[in-house]
């Protein structure tokens, strides 16, 4: 019998870490003492929050809407945290962006009172949403009502928990429903690419194809 896929939610509970940035050098200086939970809720958790698709972590959010560094916003924004084995990696290379950066402009922007950059960690609760699929009719109508804490948990913290740049939908659809090909769908979504929302409808889409496609192979009228 094919195991069953249980959706969870997850809640994160903000902290501060005291620390802030009224510019880059600040910034810079903040980045190389900081915890690791600091990174990691700035990149990883970026897309929990709203955000602008235009960046992909809240110090190339900083950098591009509050000091209008726009050229240093996009080379941050290039940065794939899920593509370091260790945050130590990933905040060499926030940090050394940044240094390149102002080795180019020496005389970066200040930040307007109000604007500086706060710096935070989160602490997450993970729990069960209450929901389990057995099949593909049951994850496609729970794919299309689940909370948007459920689709960022099991589609990006799930790159980090499972190590190898996956995705639990797509790894459950492939190795639980025997369904690679719908599942290569569902891996190949561009996380940095879309909202929650938008990676929800993608990813119900697909399912919808292959549960239809399974009813018409069944002689099941729709």
């Amino acid at each position: 019998m094919p195991k069953s896929f249980e959706f969870k939610q997850c809640v994160t509970l903000l902290k501060s870490t005291g620390k802030k940035a009224g510019n880059l050098r600040e910034l810079k200086d903040a980045l190389a003492q900081v915890s690791d939970g600091a990174i990691a809720h700035h990149t990883y958790q970026y897309f929990l929050k709203g955000h602008i698709l235009e960046y992909t972590n809240d110090f190339a959010h900083w950098a591009g809407e509050s000091i209008e560094e726009r050229a240093l916003a996009e080379r941050l924004s290039n940065i794939d945290p899920y593509a370091y084995a260790s945050i130590q990696d990933l905040r060499r290379d926030l940090i050394g962006a940044i240094d390149d950066h102002l080795t180019a402009f020496p005389e970066p922007r200040d930040a307007m009172p109000g604007d500086e950059f706060h710096f935070n960690e989160t602490v997450m609760l993970v729990f069960p949403a209450g929901v389990r699929a057995r099949n593909l009719a049951e994850f496609l109508m729970a794919m299309k009502y689940a909370e948007a804490s459920t689709l960022y948990y099991h589609f990006y913290d799930a790159r980090v928990r499972l190590g190898n740049k996956t995705d639990d939908f797509s790894q459950w659809l492939e190795d639980g429903m025997e369904k690679p090909e719908v599942a290569a769908r569902v891996r190949s979504i561009d996380p940095f690419m879309h909202t929650l929302e938008t990676i929800r409808e993608r990813i119900v889409d697909a399912v919808e194809e292959e549960v239809k496609r399974d009813m018409e192979s069944a002689g099941v009228p729709q």
